[in-house]
């Protein structure tokens, strides 16, 4: 995996370690680290290495793509800049359908049977980003990939994935952070077992 992206997301202050005082994710699940890629928008060298990654990876990967899609709201801007390069047409999905006037949940030019590939900034449990897939595919999209920047590595997002179909990658991810990253043994022990059991709390006393 990709350790200069890793190595990125460090020096940007993307990611935080506070195994004593525990963040929550947007699952609902404990972690002692967090890692906030919105904050990648505002380093011009960092957005650029990230997308030409994506490229190579969606290149590599799903030839075949079409479309590219982000996923609300990490994955828009990503998307955005990887569409430009690979100069494909993009659309954004929301997490869920607007309320009022169209009521759409994609927005842009997307037509049936279209391949796409999504992109999102970040994996925990994978929720977010098949929301995205769950939209592209009521609109008759064919979804082939997604495509997303950092993953914290944890089985049920493998999981949840295989279950809904769908192929994914990511440009780097915790095992290659928890290499670059300038860590005690202590931290890095208590973020390994977290990443091994996410949903026990037995990390917190180790």
């Amino acid at each position: 995996m990709n350790k200069q992206i890793a190595q990125h997301l460090l020096d940007i202050g993307a990611v935080a370690v506070q195994p004593n005082d525990p963040f929550t994710l947007s699952s609902g699940m404990k972690s002692p680290i967090y890692c906030d890629n919105r904050l990648t928008i505002s380093y011009p060298e960092v957005r650029r290495a990230i997308a030409a990654e994506f490229e190579k990876v969606i290149r590599d990967k799903y030839p075949e793509a079409e479309v590219i899609a982000g996923a609300a709201t990490g994955g828009i801007p990503h998307a955005a800049w990887v569409s430009e390069n690979m100069n494909l047409p993009m659309v954004y999905v929301r997490g869920s359908a607007k309320g009022h006037g169209k009521k759409k949940q994609t927005e842009g030019v997307l037509r049936e049977g279209q391949k796409v590939v999504v992109v999102e900034d970040l994996f925990s449990t994978g929720g977010s980003a098949l929301k995205a897939v769950d939209g592209l595919r009521n609109e008759g999209a064919e979804v082939i990939g997604i495509v997303g920047i950092f993953t914290y590595g944890l089985k049920k997002a493998d999981e949840a994935f295989q279950e809904a179909e769908v192929s994914w990658a990511t440009i780097t991810n915790l095992s290659t952070l928890l290499e670059v990253a300038e860590l005690g043994d202590e931290e890095r022990n208590k973020i390994k077992k977290w990443a091994t059991n996410p949903a026990s709390e037995a990390w917190l006393k180790s």
